[in-house]
């Protein structure tokens, strides 16, 4: 795997001849599903489907009496994953924009399509799993490419500009199933052009290039067929980065693997433990069988008779219970501290001042902010291209104490216009 994915530039080397740029395109859309980008994209992606890959891939192994070491089979391999990585990525998001996004004109919000909300929070979490993704402004609405879709297992490979690391063109790959037809999109400044390669034929052209902006005529006589059309003021498709063009994983997911580790060794302790065992005196007669029906007596009778010298002492095995509880605690603290996540446990129910909430706040604050200024730059290039002149804003979700809240609100109400104090 490598982070050397085909640019612009490469296609610009093809030209037009269509068989040159369908091997491009083949070539493009391999490299980058190799690459090192779509594999954190891809395990960042399981993590927050809640499932730990690499506790799922831990198996438990033993040695025999010949040395040699096999696959323990016997004891329990409980494998745990938390939804600590789901749960940061959850609430960051939702803290910056579970409320929508705001615009001074409340057109905007129409010509970038009734879903946008959603489509922004769908695009917030694809940049924080894959370090990046990108919004296709596709007329009347967006769509949300990631470099790789859980869901739609899609693909999107974009095409920077090798002198100044614009995005120019970009490629997206899908497939429904093994057994259906390859799809490709070739998205470019002049137009997109569809490619497909069914089950044992070579690629084709589905349909040539055509414009983004069309129009459509409609006849009884030849039905639809585009008449016209023309094409942005630069390329859709615009990138949302996150901080640092990193996925939130990265960095993190050593203490997210030790805390499953931790959770599944404390649960196959306990189940691995006999609760109470019994050592039997004075009976060198009893073979392997004997004993076994002596401890299947004692599990369903719970009364053992004994004859002549027997004796029978029960015994316990306490779980070192503390220690694993101490150091679960502890990662977690650390996940909390590395995500700057807010532990809503912290505040007290009803009890917590406004003081005491905005410092609890203050890590998830910071963080937002950064994260913030990206999905703002996102959103100012989606208008851009839109023809809007207009700001984003947003309504951050905070617990706050509403009794406390409102009384100083209403000591300063004399102070303060109507239209502000009822806002």
């Amino acid at each position: 795997s490598s982070d050397l994915i085909y640019t612009y530039q490469d296609l610009l080397q093809v030209g037009q001849d269509e068989k040159a740029r369908m091997d491009f395109v083949l070539a493009a859309i391999n490299e980058h599903k190799s690459s090192a980008k779509v594999k954190t994209a891809q395990t960042a992606s399981d993590y927050f489907a809640g499932l730990n890959t690499t506790i799922m891939a831990y198996n438990k192994f033993v040695y025999n009496l010949m040395g040699k070491k096999v696959p323990d089979i016997w004891s329990p391999n409980h494998k745990i994953s938390c939804h600590y990585y789901r749960y940061f990525i959850i609430q960051e998001v939702l803290y910056l924009l579970g409320n929508g996004v705001s615009f001074a004109d409340e057109a905007t919000k129409k010509r970038l399509g009734k879903d946008f909300d959603q489509k922004a929070v769908k695009a917030a979490i694809e940049a924080l799993n894959g370090g990046e993704v990108y919004v296709f402004l596709n007329n009347d609405h967006v769509e949300v490419f990631p470099l790789y879709d859980t869901v739609s297992k899609a693909y999107f490979a974009p095409l920077k500009d090798e002198e100044n690391g614009f995005v120019r063109a970009g490629i997206r790959f899908w497939q429904l199933d093994d057994s259906k037809p390859e799809r490709f999109t070739l998205y470019e400044e002049d137009g997109y052009t569809d490619y497909i390669r069914r089950e044992g034929k070579d690629m084709e052209v589905l349909n040539e290039k055509r414009p983004y902006l069309q129009i459509v005529e409609r006849s009884d006589a030849t039905g639809e067929r585009i008449s016209d059309g023309s094409n942005y003021p630069g390329f859709p498709i615009v990138p949302f980065y996150n901080v640092g063009q990193r996925s939130e994983l990265d960095g993190n997911q050593e203490a997210i693997d030790a805390l499953d580790l931790m959770m599944s060794t404390l649960v196959n302790n306990i189940d691995n433990a006999e609760v109470i065992y019994w050592i039997i005196k004075n009976a060198g007669g009893m073979d392997d069988l004997d004993d076994q029906r002596f401890v299947e007596r004692l599990k369903t009778l719970h009364v053992v008779h004994t004859e002549g010298e027997e004796e029978v002492d029960a015994h316990t095995v306490n779980v070192p219970f503390e220690a694993s509880e101490t150091a679960i605690e502890r990662l977690k603290n650390t996940l909390f501290d590395n995500f700057m996540a807010l532990d809503v446990k912290n505040i007290a129910s009803g009890a917590a001042t406004a003081t005491e909430i905005k410092a609890a706040y203050e890590p998830l604050n910071s963080k937002t902010d950064l994260f913030e200024m990206q999905v703002t730059e996102f959103i100012n290039g989606i208008l851009s291209l839109a023809g809007i002149d207009d700001t984003p804003s947003y309504t951050r979700s905070m617990i706050v104490n509403k009794q406390e809240e409102v009384q100083t609100l209403l000591t300063a109400a004399e102070h303060l216009s109507e239209e502000y104090v009822t806002r």
